[in-house]
């Protein structure tokens, strides 16, 4: 008898397991996307990356993901983040297929182009948040605060110089070996990318006023996995 009972105390805890660890096959769809709220996408993306650093991210069947929203997709958000390697958007906050745009570039600043993809994001594909996010030891940051001049990349960092010239009250060393003064400009430069969306985008700016979307911005620790909303 005591031998049957650890048995199935065995089986019992065996299928708990397998519970736990069934891959996610399901996609959003366009009446959940619908559902949602941009205040509950928000609290979402926090909650998967509190999932993010303790290392419990959702399993996802990604072959079946993929051949389930191949139709058509219905993301909740559309995120700007840099083009750095160290900062993988969709699993920082434990998303999957068809669940986010991301669009990347080094600096996360906004251009037309980005301006663009995200009204197509929001306006005809449904998201409902828009989030800029910055991070940790910004290569592209330390390039603009060290005014570096080497081919397109010189065209691309002025574009970031705004976000020097917006930390000039920085008390302490504004050199890019100082890791605080860096972090400082990378807020900045997400503010001013915000700053930019609301100016240049009317579609954007008037979603946000009728609470049909959320504009967020937010500093990606990379030391750690975790985030600084910032305001």
């Amino acid at each position: 008898m005591a031998l049957m009972a650890v048995f199935l105390i065995s089986c019992n805890q065996g299928n708990k397991q397998e519970e736990k660890t069934q891959p996610v096959s399901h996609v959003m769809t366009k009446e959940e996307q619908i559902r949602l709220t941009p205040d509950e996408v928000l609290q979402q993306f926090i909650d998967g990356n509190k999932r993010f650093r303790r290392g419990i991210t959702t399993v996802r069947d990604h072959s079946e993901q993929v051949r389930k929203s191949a139709p058509g997709q219905f993301p909740k958000a559309v995120i700007l983040s840099c083009l750095d390697s160290r900062v993988p958007v969709e699993d920082v906050f434990d998303q999957g297929l068809g669940d986010v745009f991301v669009g990347r570039v080094a600096g996360n600043f906004v251009n037309e182009d980005q301006l663009g993809s995200m009204e197509f994001a929001c306006k005809l594909a449904g998201a409902k948040l828009v989030l800029v996010m910055g991070h940790q030891h910004c290569g592209a940051i330390k390039g603009a605060i060290d005014d570096v001049k080497l081919g397109n990349i010189t065209a691309m960092l002025a574009k970031i110089k705004p976000a020097v010239k917006m930390s000039q009250d920085f008390q302490g060393k504004k050199i890019s070996k100082n890791d605080e003064y860096v972090k400082y400009v990378a807020e900045n430069n997400v503010k001013y990318a915000i700053q930019q969306i609301r100016e240049k985008s009317p579609i954007l700016k008037e979603m946000e006023d009728k609470g049909e979307i959320k504009i967020v911005g937010v500093f990606y620790n990379l030391t750690d996995g975790t985030l600084e909303f910032l305001k």
